[in-house]
């Protein structure tokens, strides 16, 4: 891996335990299908690092502003975070049950990101 620049690198490159699933619902399932299960700790970058990264050039950030860390995926397919990776670039369906595949998504699907984590989520 890439030594960061200096201005991204910090003595406490901590992350957060944040369990995360994804599921989808096509127009036609009565239910959705998890597609994915994930943690938030395999991000490579850490939230300090994505909000310098984000306003070294002068983009302002303010209070109440949300920020998004992309797609976090895990080591493992199941783990994968994005239907590219989950469908091997379009060439693997997946299989949401009930003879429901997908490899990319449909107009109406509904996809459902889900996050969960403890009192204590802090990991060094």
């Amino acid at each position: 891996d890439p030594e960061p620049l200096p201005y991204l690198q910090h003595p406490d490159p901590f992350t957060f335990n944040i369990n995360l699933s994804v599921s989808l619902k096509g127009q036609e399932m009565a239910d959705a299908a998890t597609i994915c299960k994930t943690n938030f700790k395999y991000m490579y970058w850490t939230m300090k690092q994505q909000l310098t990264h984000h306003t070294v050039n002068g983009c302002n950030v303010r209070p109440g502003d949300l920020l998004a860390s992309g797609t976090i995926s895990g080591p493992d397919p199941e783990s994968f975070g994005s239907m590219l990776e989950l469908s091997w670039r379009g060439s693997k369906n997946i299989d949401l049950g009930g003879g429901e595949t997908r490899t990319f998504l449909r107009d109406g699907d509904q996809v459902t990101i889900k996050g969960q984590t403890q009192p204590s989520a802090r990991i060094t």
